[in-house]
């Protein structure tokens, strides 16, 4: 089991169950902070795992079982659907400009504070979804200026996917991840003519799925 599935596989499982990280944390029982972002690696990046007592606390607290959390370890989407939020349609939404700016966002990229507009768009059953509205020509010819995006924080992430990264300047991109290695996370523009872009997997804070997109 890779360290960044772990950590996937608890923040799907917060969200099936309509939680954030910090709230499922503390729905077991832990500090609010034990599932941050932050948390997850130590200075120098040396990685750090959930422990067994904090794995089964969540657990308890959610009443998955053990091979529930497996399958998500996995890349499934392991909850009974009686365990899950319904479908929303209502679903937070600011431009992709503004996300770069304090405040829109908790260290764990979920919708924060205040200043989120809502927007009708189709349901999902992430409870963290939030949509963005496109800025700028990179995603052309896929995306364009004023098109709305889906992202979704309890959608695994691979290679190949459209996804919404936070760099620790506070740049917020629309890009497709094309490559990622335990030290290295390269983010490629569908506009030919914009540069692909490397980075150190520190200095990506967070890294979320676009799971639908206006046309």
């Amino acid at each position: 089991m890779r360290h960044e599935d772990i950590w996937r596989a608890i923040d799907t499982l917060a969200a099936e169950n309509g939680l954030s990280p910090s709230g499922l944390a503390r729905k077991a029982g832990l500090d609010p902070t034990s599932f941050n972002i932050s948390k997850r690696r130590a200075i120098g990046g040396k990685l750090r795992w959930p422990s067994s007592e904090s794995l089964a606390k969540i657990l308890v607290a959610t009443g998955a079982r053990l091979e529930d959390f497996t399958a998500l370890v996995s890349g499934a989407r392991a909850m009974p659907p009686e365990a899950r939020m319904r479908g929303r349609s209502k679903i937070p939404l600011i431009g992709l400009a503004q996300a770069g700016s304090e405040g829109f966002f908790d260290d764990g990229g979920y919708p924060a504070g205040a200043g989120w507009d809502e927007v009708e768009l189709p349901a999902t059953t992430d409870a963290n979804a939030y949509a963005l509205a496109i800025n700028g020509e990179s995603m052309e010819p896929i995306y364009r200026a004023g098109d709305r995006i889906i992202i979704s924080p309890a959608a695994p992430v691979r290679v190949g996917d459209r996804v919404v990264a936070r760099a620790k300047d506070g740049a917020v991109m629309a890009k497709e991840l094309a490559r990622r290695t335990a030290g290295r996370i390269e983010l490629a523009s569908l506009n030919p003519e914009f540069p692909e872009l490397r980075f150190a997997a520190e200095d990506i804070l967070w890294m979320h799925r676009i799971i639908w997109a206006s046309q």
